[in-house]
């Protein structure tokens, strides 16, 4: 559903706007709502409405008697925050959650298939020139085809 990547920057209140790729791809999928969290790698993964509810069906399942378990749902659950794009399609994004993924002005917004990742430009950056080496190694590694 989502697919690409789009820079943009936060405006003087704090707000983005989703890219109108991403708009497009929400309405054609009857998506209002939003779950921004953390995510991986320094960056805010922002879930569409039922994809959050999957994930979230998949993470009560594991056992929270397991520390890991739990560490990872506080962090995971307690950023999250719902997001409703105005009808620009902005949408504001909590200074925790900024600072955690070390977003200034600039950002990214990348196309990840069922969900869109949040990024500060710079690390987005450095994490695609860290990366782009070993696209095909990982895929070797990971794809059967």
């Amino acid at each position: 559903m989502f697919y690409g990547e789009y820079e943009h920057t936060l405006d003087k209140k704090g707000r983005i706007i989703i890219p109108s790729d991403f708009r497009e791809a929400s309405k054609a999928n009857y998506v209002e709502k939003f779950f921004i969290t953390r995510g991986l790698d320094v960056c805010l993964f922002m879930f569409p409405e039922d994809e959050w509810k999957q994930q979230e069906a998949k993470f009560k399942n594991l056992s929270f008697t397991k520390r890991e378990t739990r560490k990872f749902n506080r962090l995971f659950f307690s950023g999250a925050v719902v997001a409703v794009p105005d009808k620009q399609g902005r949408i504001l994004i909590p200074s925790y959650l900024k600072s955690y993924a070390e977003i200034k002005r600039e950002i990214m917004f990348v196309g990840v298939s069922n969900r869109i990742e949040i990024w500060g430009k710079d690390k987005w950056e450095e994490f695609y020139r860290t990366s782009k080496e070993s696209f095909e190694d990982i895929a070797e590694r990971l794809i059967d085809l």
